[in-house]
C-alpha cells in the first residue's frame, strides 16, 4: 500500500496511477477528505490533552492551598475534557480503520520508465531469444491438447468428471515430464543462490492482503470453509493463487537486518485460481487451468538495489527458457497492463507453434506468458509491515521487495509439446531434461484405458 503522507502529499500522482491502471471504484477526494479530517482530530485530541494536563495541575494546587470550591469547578472541568476527549478519539479511530481499509483499495504508483498505455496492445517489446536457429517442425503442428489426448498424456475430460471445468490429469510420460522440469527449474535456481521454501498451501487473509491479492482479487481466489455442525464456518483460509503469497509474509511484521539481505527464496507449490480467461482456443488444453505448478521466485532487497536486482531476476528466470532452448520473448508491460502492486513488470512468453492465433510471431503460432518479473518497491513490504535496519542503531525502514515466477509450468510443457513435435506425433525431449527422465529422449505415448478407447466393431458383442 502506499502511505497516507505520500497518498497526501502526491494526490495528483495517485489520481494518475489510478486512471492509468484502469483501477475502479477508488474515490481519491473521499480518502482525502477522510485524512484531513482526521489529522484534525488528532491535532484536537492533543490539544484536549494539553488542556486536560494543565487542569489536572490547577486541581493539585488548589488543594494544596485548600481552595475546595476551584479545585471542584477544575475536577468538573477535568470530566468534561475527558468526555470531549473520548469523543474525539473514538471519531479519530472510526476514521483511520476507515482510511486503512480505503487505502488498500489503491494501486501503487508506476514506476517513471513505465510505458504509458491502456492495454497489451501498448506493451513494448525489449527483444527476442532463439529464432535465429529454430528446430525443424512439423507440416502442421498439432495443437497441444489434440496432441496430449492422441498420446494419452493429458486428460481433460477425466480431469472435469473429478473436479470441474479447468482441472486435469496429467498421466504417464506426461507426469514424467513435468516432474521433471520441476526439479530441473529448481535445480538450476539453487545454482543462482536461491534458498529453497517448501510453504504451506493454505494462507489466512492477512496473508493475502500483504501481498495485495485482497481485497482486490478475492473473486479469482479459492476460499476454504470448516464443516462443524452441520454448518460451514469460515476458516479464515485460501488456497493459495502463488507462492509468492506464503513465502513474502514468511517475514511479515519483522524486523531484517541488513547483513540478512538480499534474500533469495524459490519455491515450488501447485497454484489454485477461479480465473477462466475468454473464451475459445485461450481455455482449451494446459494454458489457462485453475491449478498448475509453479516455481516461484521471491527476492527481499534494500531499496536502492531493487531495479538492478529487478533485472538480475529477470536474467535468472530466462536462463530455465534458454537451457531449453525455447524461443522467447521479453516486454516492458505498459500501465493499463500491469497490475494492481507492481511499480514495473517485465513478461516473458515463450512461443507455442501448435495454434495459429492472431498475436503470433511471423512464424505463426502464438505467444504464451510463462513469467511475470515484477518489482513492488515497498508496496507489500508496507502492507505486510516488513522492515530491515540498515544499521543497528538506525531507524527500521521498509524493504523492497520483487517476485518473478520460474517459471509457470504447464505453459512450458504445452511449448515442449508443440515446438519438439515430430512428424510422427512424438514428442522428442530437451537434452536437460533427459536425466530427470532416466534417460529418455522421446514421448512416444501409450494406449488409452477403458470402453471410449476402443475402436468401432473391437468391442465385446
Amino acid at each position: 500500500m502506499l502511505s497516507r503522507q505520500f497518498v497526501r502529499e502526491n494526490a495528483e500522482m495517485v489520481r494518475e496511477a489510478i486512471e492509468q491502471k484502469g483501477v475502479t471504484g477508488v474515490d481519491l477526494d473521499e480518502i482525502l477528505r477522510i485524512d484531513a479530517e482526521w489529522r484534525e482530530l488528532k491535532a484536537e485530541g492533543d490539544d484536549l490533552r494539553h488542556q486536560r494536563n494543565e487542569v489536572s495541575s490547577e486541581i493539585g494546587e488548589y488543594k494544596r492551598e485548600g481552595e475546595e470550591e476551584k479545585a471542584q469547578d477544575a475536577i468538573e472541568r477535568s470530566s468534561e475534557l475527558k468526555a470531549e476527549l473520548q469523543r474525539v478519539e473514538d471519531r479519530a479511530d472510526e476514521l483511520e480503520a476507515k482510511l486503512e481499509a480505503r487505502l488498500l483499495e489503491i494501486p501503487n504508483v508506476p514506476h517513471e520508465s513505465v510505458p504509458v498505455g491502456e492495454g497489451e496492445d501498448d506493451n513494448v517489446e525489449r527483444y527476442r531469444e532463439g529464432f535465429d536457429d529454430l528446430r525443424t517442425l512439423p507440416e502442421d503442428v498439432v495443437p497441444h491438447y489434440e496432441l496430449g489426448e492422441r498420446l494419452d498424456i493429458l486428460d481433460f475430460e477425466r480431469g472435469a468428471k473429478v473436479s470441474g471445468g479447468g482441472f486435469q490429469f496429467v498421466k504417464g510420460e506426461g507426469a514424467r515430464l513435468e516432474y521433471a522440469l520441476i526439479q530441473f527449474m529448481l535445480d538450476v535456481h539453487r545454482e543462482q543462490e536461491y534458498i529453497d521454501v517448501f510453504p504451506p498451501l493454505p494462507v489466512n487473509s492477512e496473508s493475502m492482503r500483504g501481498t495485495g491479492q485482497l481485497p482486490k482479487f478475492a473473486e479469482d481466489a479459492y476460499r476454504i470453509e470448516a464443516r462443524q455442525d452441520d454448518e460451514y464456518d469460515d476458516d479464515d483460509l485460501w488456497l493459495l493463487p502463488t507462492a509468492e503469497v506464503p513465502v513474502t509474509n514468511m517475514y511479515r511484521d519483522e524486523i531484517l537486518l541488513d547483513d540478512d539481505l538480499p534474500i533469495k527464496h524459490q519455491a515450488f507449490s501447485p497454484n489454485f485460481r477461479r480465473e477462466a480467461g475468454e473464451h475459445g482456443t485461450e481455455t482449451r488444453g494446459y494454458v489457462r487451468v485453475h491449478q498448475f505448478n509453479k516455481v516461484e521466485l521471491v527476492n527481499f532487497v534494500r531499496p536502492e538495489n531493487s531495479y538492478e536486482r529487478l533485472e538480475g531476476l529477470l536474467s535468472e528466470a530466462e536462463e530455465v527458457l534458454d537451457r531449453l532452448d525455447l524461443p522467447y520473448r521479453v516486454l516492458d508491460m505498459c500501465t493499463g497492463d500491469m497490475g494492481f502492486t507492481q511499480a514495473k513488470k517485465y513478461d516473458i512468453e515463450v512461443w507455442a507453434p501448435g495454434d495459429d492465433m492472431d498475436d503470433g510471431p511471423e512464424e505463426g503460432g502464438r505467444w504464451l506468458e510463462v513469467s511475470s518479473i515484477s518489482n513492488f518497491e515497498d508496496f507489500q513490504a508496507r502492507r505486510a509491515g516488513i522492515h530491515y535496519r540498515p544499521e543497528r542503531h538506525e531507524s527500521a525502514e521498509y524493504l523492497h521487495t520483487l517476485n518473478g515466477s520460474g517459471v509457470a509450468v504447464p505453459r512450458v510443457m504445452v511449448a515442449i509439446m508443440e515446438y519438439y513435435q515430430n512428424d510422427d506425433g512424438t514428442i522428442t525431449v530437451p537434452e536437460p531434461l533427459r536425466p530427470y527422465m532416466g534417460g529418455q529422449e522421446v514421448i512416444e505415448g501409450h494406449e488409452p484405458v477403458g470402453e471410449s478407447a476402443v475402436g468401432e466393431g473391437d468391442g465385446d458383442d
